[in-house]
């Protein structure tokens, strides 16, 4: 069993909205997942740390749900995004998944020898201080990540390996401490995925490690738009 992952797919397959207006890293990028996705196989995880669809709503977004789980072969998992509106009850999303498609929530999803758990996050500041825009937010997800972890521990029974996803970065630009990072130590958790920074945005490690724990960025569009393997 393989553990891959990409995000920030916002796919739009029903409606206009091309991704390529933002740079060429964007052009043919759907295709380019599609090839990418023909090395994974049934038994493989497949993570997608969020920004799925561009839909407001959750029956706009089902052409896109169904468009990644016709991709190709392996389990999927996804986390809600920033840009993911459409996502707003749990419940409703999960009774329209496709057979081998996961949502998590506040929880985790244990399979073999893995168990996946996360939120969605939020910006970690540049400084110490939280804007009080932000800090209800904030706080909200440090506590959402903690009951995912919780869930996490609950479930693993035999050592299996816990990954985390989250879609907002865990920590700021200089890599600094933070709420999720500390909680992330807490719980022993060597491996995150996450996303929502783009080719825009710079001087991003794609691989960052900070006190034992690896970090990998997998926004498509920084990744090549090929799915990448999770060592």
């Amino acid at each position: 069993m393989k553990i891959y992952a990409i995000s920030d797919l916002h796919l739009s397959i029903n409606s206009n909205k091309p991704m390529n207006i933002f740079g060429p890293a964007w052009d043919n990028y759907i295709e380019e997942i599609r090839e990418s996705w023909e090395q994974v196989a049934e038994e493989d995880i497949v993570l997608i740390s969020g920004d799925l669809s561009w839909a407001m709503k959750l029956e706009d977004a089902v052409p896109d749900i169904e468009y990644i789980a016709g991709l190709g072969k392996g389990r999927k998992v996804v986390i809600k995004g920033n840009h993911d509106y459409w996502w707003s009850s749990i419940s409703k999303l999960r009774n329209l998944l496709p057979v081998g498609m996961y949502a998590l929530q506040n929880d985790a999803v244990k399979f073999g020898e893995y168990i996946i758990c996360g939120t969605r996050g939020w910006t970690v500041p540049e400084q110490s201080h939280k804007t009080s825009d932000d800090e209800k937010i904030y706080n909200r997800e440090v506590l959402r990540l903690e009951l995912s972890l919780q869930e996490a521990k609950r479930l693993q029974t035999n050592n299996e390996k816990i990954i985390v996803m989250m879609h907002y970065p865990p920590f700021n630009s200089k890599l600094e401490d933070s709420d999720f990072t500390k909680l992330l130590e807490k719980y022993e958790i060597s491996t995150v995925v996450y996303g929502h920074l783009h080719s825009y945005d710079k001087k991003q490690q794609l691989i960052a490690c900070k006190n034992d724990i690896k970090y990998y960025l997998t926004s498509c569009d920084l990744i090549g738009n090929k799915l990448i393997e999770i060592k």
